[in-house]
């Protein structure tokens, strides 16, 4: 594989998702601080926190992931995402579904924001498919395309929309690379180390094979949180990209 982050270090590379609360989230971030460059902050912490949690994983030198899935009218959506750029997000998603004119408000409030607060311009990902979700699950919901072709659909909107890149599962990494080009962001949740417990993900894959597929982004979460000793995990990741060839 060859694309615009080959020669990103594999600390990089790996997202850890804290999807607890704030005392264990900021002991957690202690624990990989120096070590981890990226946090995830999603609903369950955003929700209870505020942008304070934002803030103090920023003090702690991480960058910060902030995923909170946008998907409203294209208002609400660039106002949305102008708060979270302002409250310090330099990662942020939103839904495809919602339409690319939603996605394209998202973009231009997080770009207006950024701009405004001095920062670089934040990295915007839609999300194309859960990695929850199976084709038993599309069709729940009414949709009846294979998965493949759902999350195909989905990134032709975010790419029309001019966002940086996509959310989606490693298993459908390779097809997004060729579809996106080697600049996009494609960062996969749904990584498991071998031997770790899949939970309540659907379509997985070992963060090397992720990579070597076009993931630019991995997201760790229960392999990495819940493990006796994060540190051990995070850098036994590290090893298994270190160890991958990017042609």
């Amino acid at each position: 594989m060859s694309d615009a982050f080959a020669a990103l270090a594999p600390e990089e590379r790996i997202i850890t998702a804290l999807d607890m609360g704030r005392d264990e989230a900021l002991a957690l971030a202690q624990k990989l601080e120096g070590t981890a460059v990226w946090m995830k902050v999603g609903m369950t912490l955003y929700y209870r926190e505020g942008p304070s949690i934002v803030r103090a994983l920023q003090d702690r030198g991480f960058k910060v992931f902030l995923d909170l899935k946008f998907h409203d009218i294209p208002h609400q959506v660039r106002g949305a995402a102008r708060s979270a750029v302002l409250s310090g997000a330099d990662m942020l998603t939103m839904h495809t579904v919602g339409s690319a004119a939603m996605c394209q408000a998202a973009r231009e409030g997080a770009e207006e924001a950024a701009r405004e607060a001095g920062r670089p311009t934040p990295v915007t990902l839609g999300i194309t498919v859960l990695t929850s979700m199976d084709q038993e699950a599309l069709e729940s919901v009414g949709i009846m395309r294979p998965v493949a072709e759902q999350v195909k659909a989905m990134a032709a909107i975010a790419k029309e929309a001019g966002l940086s890149g996509v959310v989606a599962s490693p298993k459908e990494a390779a097809m997004l690379r060729e579809l996106l080009g080697p600049n996009a962001y494609i960062v996969t949740p749904g990584v498991r180390p071998a031997g770790a417990a899949l939970g309540d993900q659907k379509r997985v894959a070992t963060p090397a094979q992720a990579v070597l597929d076009g993931a630019s982004h991995l997201v760790v979460g229960r392999p990495i949180t819940q493990a006796e000793d994060p540190v051990a995990v995070f850098n036994s990741i590290v090893e298994e990209l270190k160890d991958i060839h990017l042609q």
